[in-house]
């Protein structure tokens, strides 16, 4: 369960670095800190599910 945990963690940070590089707001990091959580979560969530498939 640690790789959809990982995936949120770090895109939330990725996200964030792009809205601050990019000159955003607070609200722009959030938004995009968010859209990229959601998206990493969902790759982790994916490779977790494949792995526990593979492993079996």
């Amino acid at each position: 369960m640690i790789l959809p945990l990982a995936g949120l963690v770090l895109g939330a940070m990725l996200g964030a670095w792009r809205a601050r590089r990019r000159g955003g707001r607070v609200a722009d990091m959030l938004q995009w800190g968010a859209a990229h959580a959601i998206a990493l979560g969902l790759v982790g969530l994916f490779l977790l599910i494949a792995v526990s498939r593979l492993a079996a």
